[in-house]
């Protein structure tokens, strides 16, 4: 699973939107879609600078550079989040929607 850490910096209302923008790609998903989206996980080399632009974020030393490429990596973390809990959804409550 994507690490949910990146995801707290998007407002709940965001993700909500995000959410219902994303409904109709997950009632596409099937079984095997779902649990692969499910087991999703970055890979060490991107978890890796993740964490390196998280502690400077934390320590406010990111260059507008890395704080660009930082709020690209937590929209697409949360893209993803949306979507493996559209899945995990499936897999969990199969033939519901």
């Amino acid at each position: 699973m994507i690490d949910a850490m990146y995801q707290t910096q998007t407002p709940h209302y965001a993700m909500t939107a995000l959410a219902r923008l994303l409904e109709p790609v997950g009632r596409c998903f099937t079984p095997e879609v779902a649990q692969a989206l499910v087991n999703l996980h970055a890979d060490p080399i991107v978890q890796a600078r993740l964490e390196e632009l998280a502690d400077k974020s934390t320590e406010g030393t990111l260059s507008e550079e890395e704080r660009a490429e930082y709020e690209a990596y937590v929209h697409a973390i949360d893209f993803i989040a949306v979507l493996q809990a559209q899945a995990r959804r499936l897999l969990n409550h199969p033939g519901a929607g």
